[in-house]
C-alpha cells in the first residue's frame, strides 16, 4: 500500500525479468522459468496493491 511495497514489487519484477532474460540468453531454462515467476508474482503483488488502494470502503459501493 505504501510506496515501498509499490517500489519493492517493481524491483523484484525487473529482477525476474533480468533472470529470465539471463536464462534465455545462456539456454538455462530453469532461470527462465524461475524468472518468469518472479515477473508474474511481482505483478500479481502490484496489482492487488492498487485493488486496496482504490478499494471503496465508505459501504455505499454502486451509490452515488
Amino acid at each position: 500500500m505504501s510506496i515501498f511495497d509499490k517500489a519493492k514489487a517493481k524491483a523484484e519484477e525487473l529482477l525476474g525479468r533480468a533472470e529470465q532474460v539471463y536464462g534465455e540468453s545462456h539456454g538455462d531454462a530453469a532461470a527462465t522459468v524461475a524468472g518468469e515467476a518472479h515477473v508474474m508474482e511481482a505483478q500479481a503483488e502490484e496489482e492487488a496493491l492498487e485493488r486496496e488502494e482504490n478499494r471503496d470502503d465508505d459501504g455505499l459501493a454502486g451509490a452515488r
